[in-house]
């Protein structure tokens, strides 16, 4: 065990906590065992990191990757009754959906020792396993979702802005985005973080990144959806199929019976596929506000699950219009219910009417409407029902 002290000590002094995200915070609320999920690439493990090494600094600790080769042969609840032996006091678990009966043995370490806090990481599939229900009267799971506009702009300029509500902005967005734009014009970043900067891996290599979001992606579903769903090979490679499929249709609006022929598989596989593809963080699947959602719906429309996706997987074909939607549902989707309503772009809440578009757009398809308003590209400052699309970067 000396070995594995030896890299957590110095893992946990490299980490960076120059810039920190919110959820660093949630973390920091307490709790004898708690979660953190999200997809591959979106910061889990400097989190974790982070956390041990602002919030833990007198506590006897252990950070440890459970995709480590120690923990082929080991058991994890073997592991964590040697450590308390030694002293320790927090457990932090990163990878823990690579490690077989993960959950089983999380729920015998929380009751065995009562004096140890676990704090552990895993993939945004975890609640398709069985792992997450045996847990919930234990763990307290958070998610962590890509980067928002605020965000990039806290790694990319240094300045924190507050975090809005959706309320906020509907009610006040012009001094908003003026008090915004005072600080920094955000149209000048905006571009940019369409193209880069969901993943906080951008910021290492910029050059680089959209090859390391393509291998992140395939990653993802070569390894993570692999452990988590126990698909085939073949399975594998279908859903592959599907999502370029998607990639070169964003939004896509399926067809499951001729969708289901082409690939030549069944119709329930291939909502199971679309459900993946959306659990993994990949695509964001829209749904009709009057047929609810259920694992054999339906979904309207696909979106790739942010704009980074579509200029990693289908660069040269992007369109304006899809990308400014893909923006806005990144952005309220980690917060609030985002379906398709009859009219405009999005119902959220099954309450608000939003329209995305440019800066010509009209209020056309939703004349009449009550509480419904416009997401408009290309501008600093709204007026009335018209707000500035990027101002919605700033919910989270």
């Amino acid at each position: 065990m000396d070995y594995l002290f030896e890299i957590s000590e110095r893992l946990i002094a490299h980490a960076s906590t120059d810039i920190q995200r919110p959820q660093l915070q949630k973390l920091s609320q307490g709790g004898r065992m708690i979660g953190l999920k999200g997809a591959r690439g979106v910061g889990k493990s400097t989190l974790l990191l982070q956390f041990a090494k602002s919030f833990l600094r007198d506590k006897k600790k252990l950070y440890i990757s459970l995709d480590d080769i120690a923990f082929a042969d080991q058991r994890l609840t073997d592991f964590a009754d040697t450590f308390v032996k030694l002293g320790g006091e927090c457990l932090l678990l990163d990878e823990v959906h690579s490690y077989k009966g993960w959950a089983r043995e999380l729920k015998n370490i929380y009751d065995r020792y009562p004096g140890l806090q676990v704090l552990f990481t895993g993939s945004s599939m975890l609640q398709l396993s069985d792992g997450l229900p045996e847990l919930s009267r234990r763990a307290v799971i958070h998610d962590l979702p890509a980067l928002s506009f605020r965000e990039y702009l806290l790694f990319e300029t240094g300045i924190s802005f507050e975090l809005l509500s959706l309320e906020d902005i509907l009610r006040d967005h012009q001094r908003l985005s003026k008090e915004i734009w005072q600080e920094i014009r955000p149209l000048q970043h905006f571009e940019a973080y369409l193209k880069g900067g969901c993943y906080p891996y951008f910021f290492e290599n910029p050059e680089t990144y959209d090859i390391r979001l393509r291998e992140t992606v395939i990653r993802v579903i070569e390894s993570d959806l692999l452990i988590t769903t126990g698909i085939s090979p073949s399975s594998m490679e279908k859903i592959k199929q599907l999502l370029y499929i998607i990639s070169h249709s964003v939004p896509f609006k399926p067809n499951i019976d001729k969708l289901a022929e082409r690939m030549q598989i069944g119709k329930n596989n291939l909502k199971a596929y679309f459900r993946y593809l959306d659990m993994a963080g990949i695509t964001r699947s829209l749904f009709s506000a009057k047929k609810g959602i259920s694992l054999l719906t339906k979904p309207e429309k696909v979106y790739l699950a942010h704009p980074n996706l579509m200029h990693s997987l289908n660069p040269g074909q992007v369109n304006a219009g899809t990308q400014r939607e893909s923006f806005f549902l990144s952005q309220l989707a980690p917060l609030h219910t985002v379906t398709e309503p009859d009219k405009a772009d999005f119902r959220v809440d099954d309450h608000y009417l939003f329209e995305i578009g440019g800066k010509n757009e009209t209020p056309a398809q939703i004349k009449g409407e009550s509480n419904a308003y416009l997401a408009v590209d290309g501008i600093e400052t709204g007026f009335g029902n018209r707000i500035p699309l990027w101002l919605f970067g700033f919910l989270y």
